[in-house]
C-alpha cells in the first residue's frame, strides 16, 4: 500500500480537515500507525489548528504529537490567506525542500502519511511554485474533496482536469451535501461529475458536527480509499 494521501480540495472551508480526521481514525482502527500532516497552515497562531481536529476525531490530543508539531506543521502563519501572501505578510519564505524534508522524515516514523492541502488545489507558495507541485514530486496520490452544492460541477471539473493534468493519481472524490441546496442539484451531481470525468465518486457525506455520527457514513469511503492504495 502507498504510504500517503493528498487530501485536496475544489475550495476552501469545505471539509478537508474533517475528512482528513475520518480517514485517519479509519487507518488508526486498521491498526495502522497513521500520522496527519498541514505542510501551510495559515489563519493560525499555533502550529496544530487543523491538526488538533484531525486529532479529535481520531480521539487523541496534541500532547501525544507535540514533539513532531515541526515536522507535522512546517509553516504556520497567523494571515488567513493563501500560503504566499500569509508567508510574505511575515516577511517569511516558504522552503520546498523543508516541507519535503518534513515529509520524507514521517514516512519513515509512521505507516502512512495524510497531508491536507490548504484551501482549493491551486495555492500558490510562491513566485515560482504551487503546493500540489510539492505533492507532485514526492509522487502523492490525490483524494479530492467537493461541496456538493450548485456550481459543484464546474469546480470539480476543472480542479480534476488540473489535478490530471500535472499526471497524478486522483484516488476519487468525496462530496459533502449542502443542506440548504435544492434535492435535485444534490442527487444530479455525483452522476454528472463521474460520467464526464471518469473520477470515482466514493463517498457523500452530511453537512455535520457529530464526528462519531460522520464517521460511520464515512466508513464505506475509506475502505474503498485504502483498496485504491494498494
Amino acid at each position: 500500500m502507498k504510504r500517503a494521501v493528498f487530501i485536496s480540495g475544489t475550495d476552501t472551508g469545505i471539509g478537508k480537515t474533517v475528512v482528513t480526521g475520518l480517514l485517519a481514525k479509519y487507518f488508526q482502527e486498521q491498526g495502522l500507525n497513521v500520522i496527519t500532516q498541514k505542510w501551510v497552515q495559515t489563519g493560525s497562531s499555533f502550529s496544530g489548528a487543523d491538526i488538533k481536529t484531525h486529532l479529535k476525531i481520531m480521539g487523541r490530543g496534541l500532547s501525544e504529537v507535540s514533539k513532531l508539531s515541526g515536522l507535522i506543521s512546517p509553516y504556520v502563519f497567523k494571515l488567513p490567506a493563501s500560503p504566499h501572501l500569509a508567508a510574505k505578510f511575515e516577511h517569511k519564505k516558504i522552503s520546498s525542500n523543508k516541507i519535503i524534508k518534513s515529509f520524507k522524515a514521517l514516512t519513515q516514523k509512521f505507516d502512512i502519511v495524510l497531508v491536507e492541502g490548504v484551501g482549493g488545489a491551486l495555492v500558490p507558495v510562491d513566485k515560482k511554485t504551487l503546493l500540489i507541485d510539492i505533492a507532485k514530486k514526492l509522487n502523492i496520490p490525490v483524494l479530492l474533496v467537493c461541496p456538493n452544492k450548485l456550481g459543484a460541477i464546474n469546480q470539480a471539473f476543472l480542479t480534476i482536469e488540473a489535478i490530471k493534468g500535472r499526471g497524478f493519481k486522483i484516488l476519487g472524490l468525496i462530496l459533502i451535501d449542502n443542506p440548504r441546496q435544492n434535492k435535485l442539484i444534490l442527487k444530479d451531481n455525483p452522476k454528472i461529475i463521474k460520467r464526464f470525468s471518469g473520477v470515482n465518486i466514493l463517498g457523500i457525506l452530511p453537512w455535520n458536527k457529530d464526528y462519531n455520527y460522520l464517521y460511520k457514513k464515512f466508513i464505506p469511503a475509506a475502505y474503498k480509499i485504502k483498496k485504491a492504495l494498494r
